[in-house]
């Protein structure tokens, strides 16, 4: 073990040993883990309300241009995402069409990042889910004079599963996400270690780089404990049938 060195004088007893060497006080990591939720979770709900729509769309109607949309949507799953972090950085620099909002290098930027992201991966699963209910379900739904949005809350409840698996696929796209919230979040801490724009997986990228491996690998055991806690906070709500 080594001591603990602390940058803030007096914060504690500089003979206590610990296991690795804080850059900062604690609020240093409780800054990170509070962006990284905040815009992993934020991006996810976007998506999601986005996705959900499209996968019922795309799932029960006949359109010019179907077997193209599902190919971009099937594409977009596995898009490289330095890619993705370049094109909103674009968006949002002073050139681009939302330069006047000013949002480079914030949280709203890494949030449009990951929701950009997460959106095909939760589409497409959802859409799979949602193609997999029989249309037995459906014709039953009309039979007993339900509406379009009936059957369409019918037919979520039967794919209520598939759907939640790729919210989670999505969640754990987002949360892991490191090219694109590097671009265009800039791992903005401020001078006393409050992350700005410092996600987990920025910061862990950061203290490895810096030879800094023990917080690293600290950070890493809190994003897999982060990740594990919301599939089983999401196990529970869906009763253990995930």
């Amino acid at each position: 073990m080594i001591e603990f060195v602390s940058s803030v004088p007096g914060l504690v007893d500089p003979s206590v040993p610990l296991f690795v060497e804080f850059p900062f006080e604690r609020n240093y990591v409780e800054s990170i883990i509070a962006v990284s939720l905040y815009v992993s979770l934020t991006a996810v709900l976007i998506s999601t309300l986005v996705s959900l729509p499209i996968a019922m769309l795309v799932g029960f109607s006949e359109f010019p241009g179907r077997g193209s949309l599902v190919a971009v949507i099937n594409t977009g799953m596995g898009f490289p995402s330095v890619v993705v972090g370049l094109v909103v950085l674009f968006a949002v620099s002073n050139q681009g069409p939302l330069g006047p909002l000013n949002l480079v290098f914030t949280t709203e930027a890494m949030i449009l990042s990951q929701f950009v992201l997460a959106t095909p991966v939760i589409t497409g699963v959802s859409l799979a889910a949602v193609t997999s209910v029989e249309e037995g379900v459906r014709d039953a739904a009309y039979a007993m004079g339900g509406t379009r949005v009936d059957v369409a809350l019918v037919t979520i409840k039967e794919a209520r599963y598939g759907i939640v698996t790729g919210v989670l696929a999505g969640l754990g796209r987002a949360i892991s996400e490191v090219g694109s919230v590097l671009i265009v979040g800039g791992n903005i801490a401020g001078a006393d270690g409050t992350s700005i724009t410092r996600t987990l997986t920025t910061a862990i990228q950061l203290e490895a780089r810096q030879g800094r491996f023990e917080l690293a690998l600290i950070l890493g055991a809190i994003l897999v404990v982060l990740v594990l806690s919301i599939n089983a906070i999401v196990l529970r709500l869906g009763g253990g049938r995930l």
